[in-house]
């Protein structure tokens, strides 16, 4: 029997009307939140969705109705839906695999700061986004801990400014974007009061996934600033980048924002050429330039996406021989107690 909580949910065929009538926040409020929700959304039926449910390893579902459209109906395999429903391969364990994989809490010298390169440094401007996807590296960041950084943002900004050689603030999270008009206009305008920081960067989700959080207000305020802004968007599938993202991105790009994409290498997601060309492309076509493609973070509960740095080589090689070398992204690792990411050439 499907639990009660389905009964309510609107059918996929009524989300485009919900989202040209809904503020970004109310989308956020209308998000499933539990993988019956979302598999009767995508009309499997009751039996299939027994079977496909798994427990979520204390990482709850969160998928808004916006990228849960551009889901295919009643596929298993669809490349979006692995990307964030909760499988019963989550709870494999591995000695390799654990809950902080990049040793971030080696590097908060304040709450809700990370600084390991130099001239920048990342602030935990949030501590949840309007996605959860099942391979994130920050899954069992100790957010609570950092509460303190979300409301008083002073110590956390006294650090940065007491820091001549960083030169630009990296907007993290969780995701930045979740924050209200009034708490990240107030943040920005913190930020541009720090005379040595030159740019700021927002690394975000939220114009893949809910991206009416891309309004004329946010753009305005953004092309106001003495600061360089860049976003750095996430999409690991062409499939994520319908033409609601591209005017989303139009937007951004008509205000002066820069857009690189960074995407995670995921097993049965997009590791294939076919998948990696096709991203690049769409990426380029609606204005965002390829950037990094990550390896997969040894982050516990996702194994199961694992995909080695021999094959990523070999990827980025057969593109390379097939494409621009614009289209092309970094392939690169983080890896704790370098200076900067790790970059890896074809193989």
């Amino acid at each position: 029997m499907i639990p009660q909580s389905t009964a309510q949910i609107e059918p996929l065929s009524l989300i485009k009307h919900i989202q040209h009538n809904d503020d970004w926040r109310t989308q956020l409020r209308k998000a499933y939140r539990s993988p019956a929700q979302l598999l009767a959304a995508l009309d499997f039926d009751a039996q299939q969705i027994l079977a496909m449910t798994a427990a979520d390893q204390g990482f709850s579902t969160l998928v808004p109705h916006a990228f849960v459209q551009k889901m295919a109906k009643q596929d298993t395999n669809d490349p979006l839906l692995l990307q964030v429903l909760p499988q019963a391969a989550e709870a494999v364990a591995h000695p390799d695999f654990n809950t902080d994989p990049l040793q971030e809490a080696s590097y908060n010298p304040q709450p809700g700061v990370v600084h390991k390169y130099k001239g920048r440094a990342l602030l935990i401007a949030a501590g949840h986004c309007a996605i959860n996807c099942r391979y994130c590296f920050r899954r069992h960041y100790p957010y609570n801990e950092q509460r303190r950084a979300r409301s008083e943002w002073q110590q956390s900004l006294g650090y940065i400014e007491s820091k001549p050689d960083i030169e630009e603030i990296i907007l993290s999270g969780g995701d930045p974007l979740v924050l209200t008009d009034p708490q990240l206009f107030e943040l920005i305008s913190a930020i541009e009061a720090i005379s040595h920081v030159k740019r700021l960067r927002i690394h975000s989700r939220l114009p893949i996934v809910l991206p009416a959080r891309i309004t004329h207000r946010f753009c305005e305020r953004l092309a106001s600033s003495r600061l360089d802004f860049v976003i750095v968007v996430h999409a690991n599938h062409a499939n994520e980048l319908g033409d609601d993202v591209a005017q989303a991105c139009s937007l951004l790009r008509q205000h002066c924002v820069q857009l690189l994409n960074q995407s995670v290498l995921l097993a049965q997601v997009n590791d294939s050429l076919a998948a990696l060309k096709h991203l690049s492309e769409r990426l380029f076509e609606i204005g965002i330039l390829p950037y990094y493609l990550h390896l997969p973070d040894h982050v516990a509960g996702t194994t199961h996406f694992f995909v080695s740095l021999e094959r990523g080589q070999a990827l980025i090689a057969q593109m390379q021989a097939t494409m621009s070398g614009y289209l092309v992204p970094k392939l690169a690792r983080e890896e704790p107690g370098n200076s900067s990411k790790t970059v890896y050439a074809s193989h």
